[in-house]
C-alpha cells in the first residue's frame, strides 16, 4: 500500500467526515497511474502498454493510457491531461529525446516522478531510465547478417538503412552498432533513410530510393518491423528478390514464420512488454520509499532461424506480450 495513501487514511479516520472518508478509501484502493506514449498504434508500443497494465493491475494500480499519435503537440497535451489527474507516477516513451525534456520539466513541476520506458532524453530529472541494449542487439543483428550473406556466396556490397529518427538515442545506438557490425566484416553502409510518419508509403519510398541508388545492395535493414511489408515489396518491385535480404528490428506475430521459412534473415527483438512490467515496478518501490537504479537496461534477442524454437517461449511472453492460447496458436513449426 503506498505510503501517502496510507497517510490519507489515518487522516480521514481521525479528522475527516464519513462521506469523506468513502472517498479516500478509494482512492487508496486505485492510485493512479500514466502511460504516455509516443504512438500506440504502432504494436512495440502497444505492447509495452500491455505489459504496464498487467503489472498495474497486479500491483492494485490504475493505469490510464495516452497516445499521442506521433504529434509533439498532442504529446504535450496528453502530459498536461495526465498531470491534472494528480498521479502517483508518470511512464513515458517520448517521441524523441528532445520532446522528452519538455514532459520531464512538466512533470518535476508537478512533483510526479517519471520512468523513461526506452528512446531516451537529452535531459531533465526523471526516477529511472529502462531500455533495450540497442546497441548490443543491433551489433548481433549485423553480426547474422554478414553471416547470411556470406552462406550466399556473398563477399561484398551494400546494406541500406530505414531509420528510426536519429534524434532518438536508441537510434543512434542501433546505427552505431549494426554500422561496426558490417566495418568488422567487409560490408558496409549504402545510404541511410530516416522514417517520419512510419507509413507503409514512406518506407516503400525510402527502401525503393536505396535499391535504385545501390545495384550491388545486398539488405536492407529495418530499424522497426510493422512496415516490413512495404520493404519486401520495394524488392520485389524492383525485381531484386533472391538478390537482396530483408532484416529488421522489433518484432511481429509473423516474424516468426517468416524466420522459419527464410523470408526475413533475423530480427532483432526487443522485449517490450517486460520494459512495461518494469517500469511500474520501479514507480511501485519510488512510492514505497525503496531505491530504484537509474538505469536498467535489458537484452535484445537476436532471432534466426538457428535459435528461434529455443528463443520462443520468451518471444511469446516478453516480446509479443501473447496469453498462452495465443501462444499455443504461433507454436507449431
Amino acid at each position: 500500500m503506498p505510503g501517502k495513501f496510507k497517510t490519507a487514511l489515518r487522516f480521514g479516520r481521525v479528522c475527516l467526515l464519513p462521506v469523506f472518508l468513502s472517498f479516500v478509501v478509494s482512492a487508496e484502493e486505485t492510485p493512479r497511474l500514466a502511460y504516455l506514449a509516443s504512438d500506440l498504434r504502432i504494436p512495440f508500443w502497444s505492447i509495452m502498454a500491455t505489459g504496464a497494465q498487467a503489472r498495474a493491475d497486479e500491483l492494485g494500480f490504475a493505469l490510464e493510457l495516452f497516445s499521442a499519435d506521433n504529434d509533439p503537440r498532442q504529446e504535450i497535451l496528453n502530459t498536461v491531461q495526465a498531470l491534472a489527474g494528480k498521479p502517483a507516477g508518470l511512464v513515458l516513451s517520448p517521441i524523441n529525446s528532445s520532446s522528452a525534456v519538455t514532459v520531464l520539466e512538466l512533470a518535476a513541476e508537478a512533483g510526479v516522478p517519471v520512468v523513461i520506458a526506452d528512446i531516451g532524453t537529452r535531459g531533465g530529472e526523471y526516477l529511472t531510465y529502462i531500455a533495450s541494449d540497442n546497441e548490443q542487439g543491433a551489433h548481433e543483428l549485423g553480426v547474422l547478417l554478414v553471416q547470411a550473406l556470406r552462406d550466399r556466396g556473398w563477399s561484398q556490397g551494400g546494406v541500406g538503412i530505414v531509420a528510426i529518427p536519429q534524434s532518438r538515442k536508441n537510434g543512434q545506438a542501433r546505427t552505431r552498432g549494426f554500422v561496426n557490425a558490417l566495418s568488422e566484416s567487409g560490408f558496409s553502409p549504402a545510404g541511410i533513410r530516416q522514417q517520419v510518419d512510419f507509413s507503409y508509403d514512406e518506407t516503400y519510398r525510402h527502401s525503393r530510393e536505396l535499391l535504385a541508388e545501390s545495384p550491388d545492395l545486398r539488405a536492407i535493414w529495418l530499424q522497426g518491423s510493422d512496415r516490413y511489408q512495404a520493404a519486401l515489396d520495394a524488392i520485389r518491385d524492383a525485381g531484386r528478390e533472391g538478390q537482396v535480404l530483408l532484416i529488421c528490428f522489433d518484432a511481429e506475430p509473423e516474424f516468426i514464420d517468416m524466420i522459419r521459412q527464410g523470408e526475413l534473415v533475423a530480427a532483432g527483438m526487443q522485449q517490450p512488454y517486460l520494459i512495461g512490467a518494469k517500469a511500474v515496478d520501479s514507480l511501485d518501490a519510488d512510492i514505497r520509499g525503496e531505491a530504484v537504479p537509474r538505469r536498467q537496461q535489458l537484452p535484445v534477442l537476436a532471432v534466426s532461424r538457428e535459435n528461434l524454437d529455443e528463443l520462443l517461449p520468451v518471444i511469446h511472453k516478453h516480446v509479443l506480450g501473447l496469453s498462452e492460447e495465443q501462444a499455443d496458436e504461433t507454436s507449431a513449426p
